[in-house]
C-alpha cells in the first residue's frame, strides 16, 4: 500500500510497476478466476471423479459422457460413503439410488430415484434419456429398466452399512425424519402413527444433514464450443424414511444445464433445497448476464430466508468458462471445498469458497 501512496506523488514509472503487482494481489485475495474452456467442475473434493470427466473429455468425449464417467466414477469410489452403494442405509437397512443427467443442448434429462441393487445410477439415468420417451423412473420399476437395459443386479450392501444400521437401531433410532408423530419419534423408533394435533415446532425445520454426511456428488461439464451437460448421483439421506427422493434427480433441483447460458448443480439438505429449484435459478441468473459467483451467492441467499440454518452448496458455470460457487454457513461448515479442471490449471485443482 505504501509503493500505491508514492506513486500518487509522483512519477508514471511507479503507476507502471504498481499496476501489475496490484493485479497479483486481487489474484491472492480471491478475484473471480479467469475463463477458459473446456470446464469440468463438480462439488466436494472428490479428485479422481474430475480427473475422469477430464479425461473422457481429452480423450475425444462428449460433455455427457463426462458427466456420466465422472459420477460414475465417484459410484465406484463410493465417495465419501454418500455416492454409490454401501453408503447411507434407509430407515429399513437398505441402501438406494438417486442420479440425473441432463443434455443443455436438447434439454433432455433422464434420471433414477429409488433405484434398488443397480450400483451405476447415473449410467442407467442416461439409458432413461437415450432410449424412452421419459425423464423419471422410480423404485423396483427403474431397477427392471436398468436390468433391460444390461445392467446387472448386485448387492447395494455392505458390512459398513449394515453396521451403521445397527448402531442406529441402538440409539433408539436417533436422528430421524419423523415429525408429529406418536410415540415420540425424537425418543423411539415406532413404528408411528400420526398424531391428531399437527403442531409447528421451529426446530422441525432445522436441517437433518451436515458437512459430515456430505452429500451428492454435482457436476458441470462445458465444452469448447460451449455446449454444456450436467448431472448427479447420491445415495441420498442417511436413514431416510423408505422412498424419500430428494433434489439430486430433480431437473432444476440437483443439477441444470442449458447450452445458451451454463450450468449448476447443487448438494445439501435436498429435501429443503429441492423446494427452491436453485440450479435451475442460478443458470437463469447467469443467462440474464450475473457472474456465476454472484449467481451462486443468490441462490443460496433466497433459501436463508426461509430456512436460515439449512446445509448446502451451489457450484455455476457460464458457457465462456467462468465458474463459482457458494455454501450456506452452520456451526462446522463455514467452507466449501469444489473441484475445477480447465486450460489455466495443470491438474483438476481443489477450491475452496467461505461460506455466507
Amino acid at each position: 500500500m505504501a509503493a500505491v501512496a508514492a506513486a500518487g506523488h509522483g512519477g508514471g514509472w511507479q503507476r507502471v510497476l504498481v499496476m501489475p503487482l496490484l493485479l497479483v494481489m486481487l489474484q491472492l485475495e480471491g478475484a473471480a478466476p479467469q475463463a477458459a474452456l473446456p470446464l469440468v467442475i463438480n462439488t466436494w473434493a472428490f479428485r479422481k471423479a474430475a480427473e475422469t470427466a477430464w479425461r473422457v473429455l481429452h480423450m475425444g468425449g462428449s460433455e455427457l459422457d463426462a458427466v456420466e464417467k465422472g459420477c460414475g466414477q465417484c459410484e465406484i469410489d463410493q465417495c465419501d460413503g454418500s455416492v454409490g452403494y454401501g453408503g447411507s442405509p434407509d430407515e429399513s437397512g437398505e441402501t438406494t439410488l438417486d442420479a440425473m443427467i441432463m443434455d443443455g443442448n436438447t434439454m433432455e434429462v433422464g434420471a433414477v430415484a429409488d433405484l434398488r441393487r443397480v450400483k451405476n445410477a447415473i449410467g442407467v439415468a442416461r439409458k432413461v434419456m437415450e432410449y424412452t420417451k421419459h425423464t423419471l423412473l422410480v423404485g423396483e420399476s427403474a431397477s427392471l429398466f436398468a436390468v433391460r437395459m444390461g445392467f446387472p443386479y448386485e448387492d447395494l450392501t455392505t458390512q459398513k452399512s449394515l453396521l451403521m444400521y445397527s448402531n442406529w437401531l441402538n440409539q433408539s433410532c436417533q436422528p430421524n425424519y419423523w415429525k408429529n408423530v406418536v410415540p415420540d419419534s425424537a425418543k423411539s423408533c415406532g413404528p408411528y402413527k400420526r398424531h391428531e394435533n399437527v403442531v409447528f415446532k421451529e426446530n422441525q425445520t432445522l436441517s437433518r444433514r451436515s458437512v459430515h454426511d456430505h452429500d451428492t456428488i454435482g457436476m458441470v461439464v462445458i465444452g469448447c464450443c460451449g455446449t454444456v451437460a450436467s448431472g448427479t448421483s447420491t445415495n441420498g439421506a442417511v436413514h431416510k424414511i423408505p422412498g424419500r427422493v430428494g433434489d439430486s434427480p430433480i431437473a432444476g433441483a440437483g443439477s441444470y444445464a442449458d447450452s445458451t447460458a451454463g450450468g449448476a448443480a447443487a448438494t445439501g439438505d435436498g429435501d429443503i433445497m429441492m423446494r427452491f429449484l436453485p440450479s435451475y435459478q442460478a443458470v437463469e441468473y447467469m443467462r440474464m448476464g450475473t457472474d456465476p459467483m454472484v449467481a451462486c451467492q443468490k441462490v443460496i441467499s433466497r433459501i436463508q430466508k426461509y430456512s436460515p440454518k439449512f446445509f448446502g452448496a451451489v457450484i455455476c458455470a457460464n458457457t465462456t468458462g467462468s465458474y463459482g460457487a457458494a455454501c450456506s454457513k452452520v456451526p462446522g461448515f463455514t467452507q466449501f471445498r469444489f473441484m475445477v479442471s480447465s486450460p489455466l490449471l495443470s491438474q483438476p485443482t481443489e477450491q475452496v469458497v467461505d461460506c455466507i
